[in-house]
């Protein structure tokens, strides 16, 4: 199989590319090395796959229509697009680029695929589409239609785009709605590897609110077998929630990444951030019943795996 990833030298992208080609497919890779942070981890992060000769990496933007026109040109049989502006709190400041990178990529990708004859899509969506949703665990069939920040608006619009090119071309499409994932690699601004590079520097860490705030943290391992698994699946238009189905609170889990460093934290409780959620939640049972999702990695392991990645590579440790 040969696989267009989109993103590939993220956090998710660099560990499914990895996946790919253990499982003996070609994969093009596409990425911008958009600054948000430092493009030399996002190298480092495809160091690996670099060196595999059914890898090729194509440095391009998704909206860059004459390149992803290329890109899908030559056998691509699926496209697994994960490339998009991230953050919900960038996203407030900058809605005009959010909504440029995030819509029209995704657009520009689907019609890619729609001239090149390409009849599967994987699309990379959120939790952060189901906003305050009241109702508890999120279920794909919820109604999400009150986001509450640019960026998850951004990724609902990709998936309503996504379902209007499957029904216009019978383009096989599926979304995934990803719930915090974490584990090695992960984006140096998100709350793991924020909280725990911090504490190993002996600084204190922000906690916006009062700590009560809730996640469903997902091991990478448990959400690239879900990737794998909808990209061999992938028929018809569906949404799928890729989650733990284990929420814990902020201070929950700061205590745990104590566990895993060996070392204590300073909270500094600041004010609640505009268009974070109160809580995500996971009702997987849609993914476990038609791809064989099984999560299974606990918080206390994944943890674990993620400090000794940390601690292995002091570059990151930053």
């Amino acid at each position: 199989m040969k696989a267009l990833v989109t993103g590939a030298a993220g956090f998710i992208g660099s560990h499914l590319s990895e996946r790919l080609l253990a499982d003996g497919c070609t994969v093009i890779a596409v990425d911008n090395f958009d600054h948000f942070y430092d493009p030399q981890v996002k190298r480092r992060n495809i160091g690996r796959c670099l060196k595999n000769e059914r890898f090729r990496l194509i440095e391009a933007d998704v909206r860059d229509s004459d390149a992803m026109d290329e890109a899908v040109s030559d056998g691509v049989e699926v496209i697994v697009h994960l490339a998009a502006k991230a953050g919900v709190r960038p996203s407030i400041a900058q809605p005009l680029l959010y909504t440029d990178v995030n819509v029209n990529g995704t657009t520009v990708l689907l019609d890619s695929a729609r001239k090149h004859s390409i009849d599967r899509f994987i699309f990379a969506s959120s939790s952060s589409v189901y906003g305050n949703n009241e109702k508890v665990p999120f279920s794909e069939d919820d109604n999400v239609d009150f986001p509450i920040s640019p960026y998850a608006a951004t990724k609902k619009a990709g998936e309503l785009i996504c379902h209007t090119y499957h029904h216009l071309y019978q383009i096989h499409t599926t979304c995934l709605r990803f719930f915090t994932v974490y584990g090695p690699r992960q984006r140096p601004d998100l709350a793991i590897h924020k909280f725990a590079s911090l504490i190993e520097q002996g600084k204190p860490i922000p906690v916006y609110g009062d700590g009560t705030m809730m996640r469903d943290f997902t091991y990478i391992d448990d959400v690239i077998d879900g990737v794998v698994s909808a990209i061999e699946k992938c028929a018809g238009f569906n949404i799928y929630n890729l989650g733990e189905s284990r929420p814990i609170t902020v201070n929950e889990l700061v205590g745990k990444i104590e566990e895993a460093l060996g070392r204590n934290a300073t909270k500094e409780f600041l004010p609640a951030q505009p268009g974070d959620v109160e809580r995500t939640y996971a009702d997987v049972t849609k993914a476990v019943e038609q791809l064989g999702y099984k999560p299974q990695t606990t918080i206390e392991a994944g943890l674990a795996r993620f400090v000794e990645w940390l601690r292995q590579d002091p570059r990151e440790n930053t």
